[in-house]
């Protein structure tokens, strides 16, 4: 008798026992968010879809769906009293709501994005498992709430250089997949360096039968060095579209990056003639600003650059087309253009008197002249901050990287901006103090409470907020070979960055955020990724525990950091 006392207290216990759902944890956090009593399970709930909805929003619903399935181990039928999908056309592209009780789970959005991000927001506010590739035994309960969510800023990016290091189409998609997870929507890809041409034009073959090449990488920080390794690749037109179709399924855009009139030594090893010199050229080894640039006289030049952006046209539909225009200019070195005939030539026939200023002119001209051919094919241009010297052509987008200056003044003149402050959003900078137990990076100091205290609106002028369309952050690979460190890199320093791109400026807030980070630790181990735990005080990539105050004070005493 006592033994069945027993055991139907202990049925009693477990009758009781009720679901828990995931603590509310989403990064970047709702605008509005109400958290109500109940749960709904998820585990074989039915889904119903509006008919509708167009193709790809389907799809987005579907992958989510799937994840569910694999993680539940429980198939979800089609049919009413689960998961209803309602096009909602009052709601703005990137808007979404979401209203979960214990009877159902109604999701409104009215295009891709907005459906994108309910279905990521719904993922993070379930166990991390969900991101996994198996079945995992957890509460799969969603708690009863109500969101409506958009983003404060229309352009959230976020910048790859494949061209320091060349990252192959899965490590690239594996990079869109966490950008979806934070929500995301452009990808900034740097594709034309002077270490490396990264893309196939069938009218210039030598761009990457040379160009794509280079022998050997200088080892560290010592420029003179090389370590002898070829490397190098280069995305094919067919891979470049696999990219444009991945991101834009997860209502991502690319950008694509041809930087001109400098960095191009790559090009210029491939066709010596559009140099000043004519060369020899050589596919750079090691980092830093070359002196060597395209030929602003030479109308050779204009021919090929049109040529390359006809292509790359053709391959990505974004809106903008990134042209570069940074760091033309090697002072100690010398400057081409102060020294080639056809560039005087060139100057004497737009009446640009000789002087300092003179090459900002001529680079204005550069400038110009892609921009009309790009506007006269239904396209915008977007220009490192450098763009603003000397005189800028009305309807370009500039990106403010040294600093906020750039951003500061180019919505004062009345030009669009997309701010990426060296100073908060440069992650190929250290996060650490302690470099000793760094990976390797270029310099710089950028903890991760750093990028989330950027506000991008600090120091406009009234009356031209509007102009700062959007926030990115650049992940530059000199010194990132490998996929560990580039994700090392990125993570968490990229969830911030969402919220600074999410969420309005009152709503953000270190602690909530810090206290969501265990939660996205979990989502990234589940999605395979690395992440550095800085943080958490366990330091580089092999999370050495981090020294004491007194520690770290006498050793950064003993060193001479510079940030």
């Amino acid at each position: 008798m006592k033994k069945i006392t027993i055991l139907l207290s202990a049925l009693a216990v477990l009758a009781c026992a009720k679901p828990q759902p995931q603590a509310f944890h989403v990064i970047p956090m709702p605008a509005e968010l109400s958290i109500n009593e109940g749960f709904f399970p998820v585990k074989g709930a039915a889904v119903a879809i509006d008919e509708n909805i167009d193709e790809a929003s389907k799809a987005a619903v579907q992958r989510f769906v799937t994840a569910l399935e694999t993680a539940t181990g429980a198939s979800c039928k089609q049919g009413d009293g689960g998961f209803r999908i309602i096009l909602n056309p009052n709601l703005a592209a990137e808007q979404y709501s979401i209203d979960i009780r214990p009877d159902g789970v109604n999701v409104e959005a009215s295009a891709l994005n907005g459906f994108v991000y309910a279905c990521e927001t719904l993922k993070q506010m379930l166990p991390p498992a969900i991101y996994g590739s198996q079945k995992a035994k957890a509460d799969w309960v969603l708690p009863c709430a109500s969101i409506l969510d958009q983003p404060r800023f229309g352009y959230r990016g976020m910048h790859l250089d494949p061209c320091r290091h060349f990252w192959s189409i899965e490590e690239t998609k594996k990079y869109l997949d966490v950008m979806t997870a934070y929500k995301l929507n452009r990808f900034h890809w740097h594709l034309t360096e002077d270490q490396g041409w990264r893309m196939e034009v069938k009218k210039y073959p030598k761009l990457t039968e040379i160009g794509a090449w280079r022998n050997g990488t200088c080892i560290g920080k010592d420029w003179s060095s090389n370590d002898g390794i070829r490397h190098g690749g280069f995305y094919t037109q067919d891979e470049m579209r696999e990219i444009v179709a991945y991101a834009a399924e997860r209502g991502i855009t690319v950008i694509p990056e041809i930087d001109l009139p400098g960095h191009m030594i790559a090009a210029l090893a491939s066709y010596p003639e559009l140099g000043c010199t004519g060369g020899p050229y050589e596919v750079w080894t090691r980092w830093g600003v070359a002196s060597d640039i395209l030929c602003a006289g030479n109308e050779q030049v204009y021919t090929f650059l049109e040529d390359v952006l006809t292509e790359l046209m053709d391959i990505f539909p974004s809106e903008y087309i990134h042209i570069g225009g940074d760091e033309c200019f090697n002072e100690q070195t010398g400057i081409p253009w102060d020294h080639c005939p056809k560039c005087a030539a060139k100057m004497k026939e737009l009446g640009i008197k000789p002087g300092p200023a003179a090459k900002h002119y001529l680079q204005n001209y550069v400038t110009a002249r892609v921009q009309d051919f790009l506007n006269a094919h239904g396209r915008k241009i977007i220009g490192w901050d450098e763009i603003l010297e000397g005189d800028l052509a009305e309807g370009a987008t500039v990106m403010s990287w040294r600093g906020v200056a750039g951003g500061i003044e180019a919505a004062a003149k009345g030009f669009d901006a997309i701010m990426t402050p060296y100073t908060y959003l440069y992650l190929d900078y250290y996060q650490s103090a302690e470099v000793d137990k760094e990976p390797l990076a270029i310099g710089g100091y950028l903890p991760l409470q750093h990028v989330y205290s950027y506000e991008p609106l600090d120091g406009i002028a009234p009356g031209a907020e509007d102009h700062i369309i959007g926030v990115q952050a650049n992940l530059w690979t000199e010194y990132i070979a490998t996929t560990d460190y580039l994700e090392y890199m990125l993570l968490p320093r990229m969830c911030a960055l969402s919220e600074i791109q999410w969420c309005a400026a009152d709503a953000k807030d270190w602690e909530r955020f810090d206290a969501s980070l265990d939660h996205t630790f979990a989502i990234l181990d589940a999605m395979g990724l690395n992440y550095s735990l800085d943080c958490r005080g366990l330091i580089g990539l092999d999370r050495q525990p981090a020294r004491t105050p007194e520690e770290l004070e006498e050793y950064l005493a003993t060193r001479n950091i510079g940030w």
